[in-house]
């Protein structure tokens, strides 16, 4: 379970191809903090640690992860966002996110205001409709909807964001993870069934 508050940046050293697999060697501020089998948030994704060398560490991204997210997209020399799990009786500063992406989505507009930058989102197909002020986790960093439609949203982002994660990166066509909020995943499925 996480917060989607970004903790730091790691910078991707190296990936190997293994079967379906990808196996990916970050290096990063946090390291020497990490253990083997710890869950990290990447671009909001939670994968596993397996090996920790120096101020590197190895976590592994299946298939159905390099589908849906992504971490498939990776190449070395790019940033992810990490965040590692929450601790139990910590403040929850942003939302409830379990690091499970739901889909992808792609930057379609970056728009420059006074004190902030707004970000619009395409997504291929509405898995989930967003709701104007609600949660949602954009490569792990938690945020509030400004404007919804079914298959597009946006954020606004303020510069400590911009400076702190790889939203500084982005740029139209950007491929971001999205996870929508857990408990509005939860009425979606279940208001149909009342209809």
């Amino acid at each position: 379970m996480f917060t989607g508050i970004i903790e730091t940046l790691g910078k991707v050293i190296a990936i190997k191809k293994d079967l379906d697999n990808k196996h990916l060697t970050i290096s990063s501020a946090i390291t020497s903090e990490l253990k083997i089998d710890q869950s990290v948030a990447h671009n909001g994704v939670c994968l596993t640690v397996v090996s920790i060398e120096n101020n590197e560490y190895t976590v592994t991204a299946i298939d159905e992860t390099l589908q849906r997210s992504n971490i498939g997209l990776l190449k070395a020399g790019d940033l992810v966002n990490l965040e590692r799990s929450m601790k139990l009786g910590a403040r929850l500063d942003g939302h409830i996110v379990q690091g499970h992406v739901d889909t992808t989505a792609k930057v379609i507009k970056i728009e420059s205001l006074e004190g902030s930058t707004k970000f619009y989102f395409k997504t291929e197909n509405a898995l989930q409709p967003t709701v104007e002020k609600g949660s949602i986790t954009i490569n792990g960093v938690s945020l509030t909807v400004v404007d919804s439609l079914p298959n597009e949203f946006s954020v606004v982002i303020i510069p400590y964001t911009i400076e702190h994660t790889n939203f500084g990166q982005f740029e139209v066509g950007t491929t971001v993870n999205i996870e929508y909020d857990i408990i509005g995943k939860y009425v979606a499925k279940l208001i149909p069934e009342y209809q």
